[in-house]
């Protein structure tokens, strides 16, 4: 069973200052209120695109829902509406929804409300606004026509850039300068070659001005929801000129613009992994055009010639290879890859990971860097932005500090085994500390000897039961040159800035 839910008191909402007003709520015959009115009917009459705007889709069980409109704060300030401020929608049966359309001003005569078989929501508003939908009825059924705006279209002096390289579509425009203090209800984008897409909430409209939308190349979004792209595919290899956004004060248009968007022929390019060190590694470009000219990067050390990546001295980790075209007629496209070793550059030695002997600083670094996961006793902790901080990427610290939300990694319960994860090394790193003694025990397993050695080593940590938190005492490093130490970190800091870098991309 599906349910519909739309704003709450949405005549009260909008003459509280979300819709500006200039009249009578009635002009003769006609009346003036708020429609709930489907994105297909709401960009008819405004748009040079034989196919429908469709119904937004979306996997995700709150965004939808966030319909609410924005207002202005009793500070003064804008106090921004929803995601989806001023949509309205419906549940779907796994938990899902849809966003259908946009409640917004309408004028309709008393007498074609009367012969409306669905009112569509109709809610009379106090005074007449700014902007409005004309509606006309036919046989029971209204027709929306091109929006009245009483005060004429805004002329936005912001700009815009285009990229065909994003998470959340096939392209993506960023406008800067959009409409202040407002909801945006619907966006136009309009191209030279005169064709016109409308815009809808969530999919396509986000925030800051952010507009993406899919062509059929790619067909989901990191969210898992499906991208529909019907209404957009013939948006390839068009010039963008004007982009306008539609709010209750009507129109706000961005013109003069010059976005050209170049034609997509994949979503991603499949590249094979390799070895680190000196080797190359090849992609499939079956599906590149033949007029497509061919320009690849990945980093220093790597060269591109044909469908063949080639480099030397390259460490391991995951790698993004971009294909450009020279002519600029045709998308990039990128692929990621991995190189990798079955060498372990590190072991554990006073608190810390450090440089294993015969590995370099820069070696050590690029381990750090690449720790995806830390495995403590039988509970894995992913590290990145939402992670957790077992192992300071940095310094090669071992936190017992270290917070999972509430919960400490570390509880002060005795000897913990520890399971290093890292990109680009085939082998996982193994270690053990015990925090109960000044005695930690670690196992190190060398993994391109295929030996496995114990030793003991001295670590000065105390262990804190009023709460099960486990610290760990500061102690001195041992001195450089003496064979096994551990090698001091700032050394390894400052080794991390020359190891490869390399940069992946809402909102």
């Amino acid at each position: 069973m599906k349910k519909f839910t739309s704003i709450l008191c949405a005549a009260a909402c909008f003459a509280a200052a979300a819709v500006p007003f200039t009249a009578n709520a009635a002009d003769g015959d006609k009346v003036y209120g708020t429609m709930n009115i489907p994105y297909a009917d709401f960009y008819a009459a405004e748009l040079n695109n034989s196919v429908p705007v469709d119904a937004v889709s979306s996997a995700t069980t709150n965004k939808w829902k966030g319909n609410t409109t924005g207002s202005m704060g009793e500070d003064g300030k804008w106090q921004s509406g929803g995601l989806a401020a001023g949509t309205f929608n419906t549940e779907t049966e796994n938990g899902g929804g849809k966003i259908l359309g946009v409640i917004y001003p309408v004028e309709i005569a008393k007498s074609d409300l009367d012969k409306l078989s669905d009112k569509m929501g109709f809610t009379e508003l106090s005074e007449k606004p700014k902007a409005y939908k004309p509606v006309t009825v036919e046989s029971g059924k209204a027709s929306f026509g091109k929006l009245v705006d009483a005060d004429g279209a805004e002329t936005l002096s912001g700009e815009m850039t285009v990229s065909s390289l994003t998470s959340w579509g096939d392209y993506q425009i960023n406008v800067k300068g959009i409409p202040a203090n407002c909801d945006i209800y619907g966006v136009i984008v309009k191209t030279k070659e005169g064709t016109d897409y409308g815009m809808r909430a969530l999919e396509n409209i986000w925030r800051n001005g952010q507009i993406a939308w899919g062509t059929g190349i790619k067909e989901k979004e990191p969210h898992g929801n499906t991208l529909s792209s019907e209404h957009y595919k013939t948006s390839q290899g068009q010039t963008i000129t004007d982009v306008t956004f539609i709010t209750l004060n009507g129109y706000s248009t961005l013109s003069g613009q010059n976005g050209y968007l170049p034609i997509k022929f994949a979503d991603s390019l499949t590249v094979e992994s390799g070895k680190s060190g000196k080797g190359s590694v090849t992609f499939d470009n079956s599906a590149v055009p033949a007029d497509y000219k061919v320009k690849g990067e990945v980093a220093d050390g790597f060269t591109v010639s044909g469908n063949t990546v080639s480099y030397s001295n390259a460490q391991p980790g995951s790698y993004t290879l971009t294909v450009s075209d020279e002519n600029g007629k045709y998308s990039d496209v990128r692929g990621s890859f991995t190189l990798t070793t079955d060498a372990i550059p590190v072991k554990y030695s006073d608190g810390k990971l450090v440089a294993a002997d015969g590995a370099s600083l820069t070696d050590a670094a690029n381990y750090l860097k690449n720790i995806t996961s830390v495995t403590v006793g039988e509970k894995k902790y992913a590290t990145g932005r939402r992670g957790v901080t077992v192992i300071d990427s940095q310094t090669g610290e071992v936190k017992l500090d270290a917070k999972s939300g509430e919960e400490n990694v570390f509880d002060g319960s005795g000897k913990y085994k520890l399971t290093v994860e890292a990109t680009g090394y085939e082998k996982n790193y193994e270690f053990e500390i015990n925090d109960q003694a000044s005695v930690t025990t670690t196992t190190t397993t060398t993994t391109s000897a295929n030996t496995t050695s114990t030793s003991k080593t001295t670590a000065k940590a105390t262990t804190t039961t009023a709460k099960k938190t486990t610290t760990a005492a500061k102690t001195d490093s041992p001195k450089t040159g003496v064979s096994g130490a551990a090698l001091p970190v700032t050394f390894l800091a400052i080794a991390g800035v020359s190891a490869f870098a390399f940069r992946k991309k809402r909102s």
